[in-house]
C-alpha cells in the first residue's frame, strides 16, 4: 500500500512515501536464525555442545507466550543454523509492543539455557524491524516476555563501538538503503572485516550473541491496527530533533481517485473501449509495455492503457499475459469480462503460459487456461519445464489442481515423465509448508498409474510400471547404506573402495545381479540389471562418492556418480537450464558442443550424477602443460592448428563460448582448474554449481569465467581463433536474449522452492539474473556489450598495473 501523496522518500526516488500497514499482510511472520558469534563459555573443552534455539513470540506486558514456540535443528559443530522459523500467526495479528524471545538450549549440558535474548518486532517509530539483527545472549538465562524484560537482546547506546556502528551500517546496506559502488563497496567490506577481527580479539568484545534474520518487505512496515486506528503522536520537543508522524490515512484507498478509476475502466464503456484504436504515439507505449520482461511491475498509466484499449489486442498473443496483471481481480464484473475475453484472444505460447503459472495470477481460470496451453507441448518440452511445473503446485489454490491433474495424465503416457514426476515431487515432502500438497500429488500419481491397463502383450500394466520405479528409491536406500559402511573404514581410498567391491560380491551380491531389471534413476528408458563390482570406485574427497558402473538389458554399460551428504537440487537446476540452453542454441542451427549431463536429486541430500569420462584442467596442466599439448595426444595433425586436428580444436572454442555465456548469464561462482572439465574430444564443461546467481565465495570475481589456460590454447588473445571464439560468445548471447522471458518465468516458478541461492532473497535473484540479459541494448548493442565485457575478464588474465586486474587475475590461483 503507498500514499503517492506524501512528501518523503522512504523506499523509493520518485519523492514518494511508500510504505505498507501491518494490518493488511496476510503473511505469517517468520524470523532466519542466523549463527551465534563470540566465544562460548567453557569454550576450551573437548565436547562439543549440541545446541539449540528455541524463539518464542509475546504480544502484551503479561509475559505469557502466543502460540507454540518454534524451534532450529541440532547443531554440534559451526553453530550456524541458517534456518527460517515460521509462526502461525500473521504479521496483522501483531500488536506494537510484540517481541520475539530467542533462547539458545544447550542439550549436551542436560538441557540447561545456555543463553537468552529478547527483542520488540517494532521500533520506537512503530516501524517493522527488518534486515539482520545482533542480539547480546544473557549466559545461562532463559529469554522472557515481560516489558520491560529482564534479557534484552539490543545492546545499550553506551556500549556500542565501532563494530556495532558498521554493522547496522552492513545492515541498511543489505536493504538497499545505501547506494551501492561495486569496487568501493568490495574494499569497504574487507576493511570493516578487519575491524571486526581486530576488535574479536580484546577481552571487552568477547560477548556472546546471536545473529538473526527479520524478513525484509520492498517497502518499511508501519504498525496499525485494523480499522480507525489513530496512532499516539510523537512528542514534539523544543529540540531540533526531526520528528516523524504517521498518517493513520497512508495506505487507505483515495475515494476520489478510486471513482475516477472505476468510471474510467467501467464495464458500461465496453461499447465505446470495443471500436477504440490506439494513436501512433500509444501504439508505441502498448509495443514497449509488451517488451517489458515478465519481472517487471506494471504503473498506474500502463494498467489503464491496457485495459482502454483491451478490444483491439485480442489479435496478439503477447499482450494477454500483460492484459491479465492489469485486471482488478477482486471486482467481480471485471475479472468476469476478463476470463471471458482470455477465452477469445488469440492463442498465446507455451513459454507464455508459464508466467500464468507465477505466484502472480491467483485466479483459477487463468491458471486453468495456462494449462490447457500447455497440452499443446509435446513430451520433450514437457520434460524441458517439469522441474518448475511441480515447483508450480506450490501456487495452486487446492491439491487437485488442474496442474496436478495434467502432470499426472502426462506422465501415464510417458515413463520418463512419470519417473522423473515421482522423483521431483518425491524430494518435496521433506518440505514443511506444502508436504501434504505434494503428498496428495504423489497418492494421485500412484493410483492413476496403478489403475493402468496394458495397452497390447509387450506392454508393461501400470502394477508393473509402478513397481519398477519403487525399485528405484530402493536401490538408493541400498546404495546410502553402503556409504554408511564405507565411511566407517579407517585407511586410504583404496581401503574404502576395497570394501565397496568386497561388500558388492558378498553380503550385498543381490545388487550385482538384481532379480528384475530396474529403470535407471538418470534415464528411465535405460533397464539396468546389475553393478559390475570390479568397474566400480570411490572418489577421493570428503564425502567418498560412489563411481558405480551398470550393466544395462541390452548388454552395455553406464556410469555414475552416487552421492551422500550433499544437497543437488541446484546443481539439478543449473544443468537443466545448461540442457534447456543448448536447445535453444540448436534450434537456431548453433551446436556449441555442449555436455548437459543428467543429474537428479534424489534426497534433501543425496542425488546421482551421469558420469563423463574427462579429466579436469588442474590434473591436464599438471600432467602435460597445456592444453594443447592434452588434446595432441587425442588429435595429432601436423598440419592442422597447433598440432591437432581443425574439428578438435573448433569443438574446444565452441564448448568454450557456450560455458563462458551460460556461466556469465546463471552468474555462477568459485570457478577453479579443479571444477572446468575436458573431454578427449575437445569439449570442456563445468561441473559443480554451489555459487550461482553472482554468489561467489571468492573476492573480486572477473565479469566472466575464463581462465588463462583457455585463451592460450586457442592461440593467445590475438589470434583468429580467439575472435571465432568472441563471435560465437556473441552469437549465443543474442540467442539467449531472445528467449530471456521463457528463462525468468521458469526462475520465477522456482521461487518456492529450497534451492539455497534463490530461497534466500527469491526477488533479488530473478533481478539479478534478469540485469545479466541487458534487455535495454539491441541486438548490436548487445554485441559490443559482450565483447567488452570478455575484453575485460581477458585483460584480468595477464599481467597489468591495475588494482582491481590483479585482483582478478588472483581468482583462479
Amino acid at each position: 500500500m503507498s500514499n503517492s501523496n506524501g512528501n518523503g522518500n522512504e523506499g523509493n526516488g520518485n519523492g514518494n512515501w511508500r510504505v505498507f500497514i501491518s494490518s493488511d499482510i496476510n503473511h505469517p511472520v517468520s524470523i532466519r536464525i542466523d549463527r551465534l558469534h563470540g566465544l562460548l563459555p567453557d569454550s576450551d573443552s573437548d565436547k562439543p555442545k549440541e545446541l539449540f534455539v528455541q524463539c518464542s513470540l509475546f504480544i502484551d506486558a503479561s509475559g505469557a507466550p502466543f502460540g507454540l514456540p518454534a524451534s532450529t535443528t541440532l547443531d554440534s559443530s559451526a553453530y550456524a543454523w541458517n534456518q527460517t522459523l515460521t509462526f502461525t500467526t500473521k504479521y496483522r495479528d501483531l500488536t506494537s509492543r510484540a517481541q520475539l524471545a530467542f533462547t539458545v538450549w544447550d542439550v549436551s549440558n542436560s538441557h540447561t539455557p545456555l543463553g537468552g535474548a529478547t527483542v520488540f518486532l517494532f521500533n520506537n517509530k512503530n516501524q517493522l524491524k527488518a534486515g539482520r539483527q545482533k542480539l547480546r545472549l544473557w549466559l545461562h538465562r532463559q529469554a522472557d516476555g515481560r516489558i520491560p524484560t529482564s534479557t534484552p537482546g539490543k545492546v545499550p547506546k553506551h556500549e556500542r563501538g565501532e563494530v556495532e556502528r558498521l554493522e547496522r551500517l552492513a545492515n541498511k546496506y543489505e536493504r538497499g538503503h545505501i547506494h551501492r559502488i561495486d569496487w568501493l563497496d568490495r574494499l569497504a567490506f574487507n576493511a570493516i572485516d578487519q575491524i571486526k577481527q581486530n576488535q574479536a580479539n580484546l577481552p571487552q568484545n568477547s560477548h556472546l550473541s546471536l545473529v538473526v534474520d527479520f524478513s525484509s518487505f520492498e517497502h518499511p512496515v508501519v504498525f496499525q491496527e485494523f480499522g480507525a486506528n489513530y496512532l499516539a503522536p510523537s512528542p514534539v520537543t523544543s529540540t531540533n530533533e526531526i520528528v516523524t508522524v504517521w498518517d493513520p490515512e497512508v495506505g487507505r484507498t483515495n475515494p476520489s481517485e478510486h471513482k475516477q478509476l472505476k468510471l474510467a475502466r467501467s464495464l458500461n464503456r465496453g461499447i465505446v473501449d470495443r471500436d477504440l484504436k490506439p494513436s501512433i504515439n500509444e501504439r508505441k507505449s502498448i509495443q514497449r509495455i509488451l517488451k517489458y520482461p515478465p519481472t517487471r511491475t506494471l504503473s498506474g498509466d500502463d494498467r489503464q492503457l491496457l485495459w482502454k484499449f483491451r478490444f483491439s489486442l485480442m489479435s496478439e498473443k503477447k499482450a494477454l499475459t500483460k492484459f491479465l496483471r492489469c485486471v482488478e481481480w477482486s471486482d467481480v464484473q471485471e475479472a468476469k469480462q476478463a476470463v471471458e475475453l482470455m477465452g477469445r484472444w488469440e492463442t498465446i505460447d507455451v513459454t507464455d503460459a508459464l508466467e500464468l503459472l507465477s505466484p502472480l495470477f491467483e485466479s483459477e481460470e487463468v491458471r486453468a487456461y495456462a494449462v490447457s496451453v500447455l497440452e499443446r507441448a509435446d513430451d520433450e518440452e514437457l520434460q524441458c519445464y517439469l522441474l518448475q511445473l511441480v515447483q508450480a503446485l506450490r501456487f495452486e489454490r487446492s491439491d487437485k489442481s488442474h496442474l496436478a491433474l495434467f502432470l499426472i495424465q502426462r506422465s501415464l503416457s510417458n515413463i520418463e515423465i512419470a519417473s522423473f514426476l515421482r522423483w521431483y515431487v518425491l524430494v518435496e515432502l521433506h518440505d514443511p509448508v506444502y508436504a501434504k500438497r505434494f503428498y496428495c500429488t504423489y497418492e494421485m500419481l500412484e493410483d492413476s498409474m496403478i489403475k493402468l491397463e496394458a495397452v497390447g502383450s509387450a506392454e508393461e500394466d501400470g502394477f508393473k510400471m509402478w513397481q519398477s520405479l519403487v525399485r528405484q528409491t530402493e536401490l538408493t536406500a541400498q546404495l546410502c547404506s553402503i556409504m554408511k559402511d564405507i565411511k566407517k573404514v579407517s585407511g586410504g581410498t583404496q581401503k574404502k573402495i576395497d570394501k565397496l567391491r568386497q561388500l558388492l560380491s558378498g553380503l550385498l551380491s543381490e545388487l550385482t545381479y538384481f532379480d528384475e531389471p530396474i529403470r535407471s534413476p538418470l534415464a528411465p528408458s535405460t533397464l539396468i540389471t546389475g553393478i559390475v563390482p570390479q568397474e566400480s570406485s570411490i572418489f577421493k574427497s570428503a564425502l567418498h562418492p560412489l563411481k558405480l558402473t551398470f550393466r544395462t538389458e541390452n548388454g552395455g554399460t553406464c556410469k555414475v556418480i552416487f552421492k551422500k551428504g550433499d544437497d543437488l537440487r541446484q546443481d539439478q537446476l543449473v544443468i537443466q537450464m545448461v540442457s534447456l540452453m543448448d536447445r535453444l542454441l540448436k534450434l537456431e542451427n548453433l551446436d556449441l558442443h555442449l555436455t548437459p549431463y543428467r543429474v537428479l536429486a534424489t534426497g534433501q541430500d543425496e542425488g546421482m550424477l551421469e558420469f563423463i569420462p574427462s579429466s579436469s584442467l588442474a590434473q591436464i596442466l599438471s600432467e602435460n602443460r597445456s592444453i594443447v599439448a592434452y588434446l595432441q595426444k587425442f588429435h595429432p595433425d601436423e598440419e592442422g592448428p597447433f598440432g591437432i586436428t581443425a574439428q578438435c580444436l573448433e569443438t574446444f572454442i565452441k564448448s568454450c563460448a557456450g560455458y563462458s555465456v551460460i556461466t556469465y548469464i546463471l552468474g555462477v561462482g568459485d570457478r577453479h582448474l579443479d571444477n572446468l572439465l575436458l573431454r578427449d574430444d575437445g569439449r570442456l564443461f563445468h561441473v559443480d554449481f554451489a555459487y550461482i546467481l553472482g554468489q561467489d565465495p571468492k573476492p573480486f570475481p572477473p565479469p566472466m569465467k575464463l581462465c588463462k589456460e583457455m585463451v592460450e590454447a586457442m592461440g593467445g588473445a590475438e589470434s583468429q581463433y580467439y575472435t571465432r571464439f568472441k563471435s560465437y560468445c556473441c552469437e549465443a548471447y543474442n540467442i539467449l536474449r531472445k528467449s530471456s522471458n521463457l528463462i525468468l518465468n521458469l526462475f520465477h516458478l522456482m521461487a518456492g522452492s529450497n534451492i539455497p541461492n534463490i530461497a534466500s532473497d527469491p526477488e533479488k535473484s530473478i533481478l539479478k539474473l534478469q540485469e545479466k540479459f541487458r534487455l535495454d541494448l539491441d541486438d548490436e548493442g548487445a554485441i559490443h556489450f559482450f565483447q567488452d565485457l570478455i575484453n575485460d575478464s581477458v585483460s584480468a588474465l595477464f599481467p597489468q598495473m591495475v588494482e582491481t586486474i590483479h585482483r582478478w587475475a588472483q581468482y583462479w590461483r
